[in-house]
């Protein structure tokens, strides 16, 4: 975002950092916890999660190894919790609340154990690709592939994972055990649990929300930009 100074998810849309965007779409959902994985600029990132969110935990990622690795920081925070963990991403501010109690919603009609929000977009440039069984748009989900592993194919597949889940607390710490770094960026994707509850034959689900804008992520100064401009013209905060 051009300020080094400054963790990413602190950098201002308007009125408030995109955290805070992104703390009050989980809070909307009434949760009963809310973990914040922090890595660059923690200590300035824990401080604004304890001004803004005080019920708020804060769980360190101390190298960062990928979304998976990431993700996997939380099991302390939620060792004793049993029930559907909702993933969110925190530069992802434009989410609707309605748009989440839905996925929520798809999740638990189809007995799923991970459902993912995914979006069809103009350009698909960038996202990890959502792979169904067949080429409907209702096609089983099969595995989400990143960008930098597609296949030219796979490339030109319009639907995209926003990096945004509902999975059971059990089953996702059980998959993430088993989510190993053989890829481009040797990361650890949390993507990479789909296909492991794939492969045990699990209930996995995709569902096309109703907005590809709501799932705009922030990563550089014009994708900053482009959010306010979507903010200012539109009713997604409803």
């Amino acid at each position: 975002m051009g300020d080094p100074e400054r963790a990413k998810v602190l950098t201002p849309l308007f009125d408030k950092p995109l955290l805070g965007y992104v703390l009050d779409q989980a809070a909307s959902l009434d949760p009963v916890r809310i973990v914040v994985i922090i890595g660059h600029q923690r200590d300035a990132v824990r401080s604004f999660v304890s001004n803004y969110s005080p019920a708020s935990t804060c769980a360190e990622q101390l190298e960062q190894l990928g979304t998976g690795h990431a993700v996997m920081q939380t099991r302390h925070a939620l060792a004793d919790f049993e029930g559907d963990v909702l993933i969110l991403s925190g530069d992802v501010p434009l989410v609707r609340s309605a748009t989440l109690r839905e996925l929520v919603g798809q999740h638990r009609v189809a007995n799923a154990t991970a459902t993912v929000l995914t979006a069809r977009v103009p350009d698909p440039s960038g996202y990890g690709r959502i792979i169904r069984s067949d080429d409907a748009n209702q096609g089983a989900l099969q595995s989400i592939i990143e960008h930098k592993d597609a296949s030219d194919q796979q490339k030109l597949i319009d639907e995209i994972n926003s990096g945004i889940y509902v999975v059971d607390a059990a089953s996702l710490f059980e998959a993430l055990d088993k989510v190993g770094n053989n890829n481009a960026q040797q990361e650890y994707y949390l993507t990479d649990i789909i296909g492991i509850f794939g492969s045990e034959g699990k209930v996995i689900s995709a569902w096309c929300g109703p907005s590809w804008e709501e799932i705009h992520g922030i990563n550089t100064p014009a994708d900053l930009q482009r959010a306010a401009n979507i903010m200012s013209g539109s009713s997604l905060s409803s």
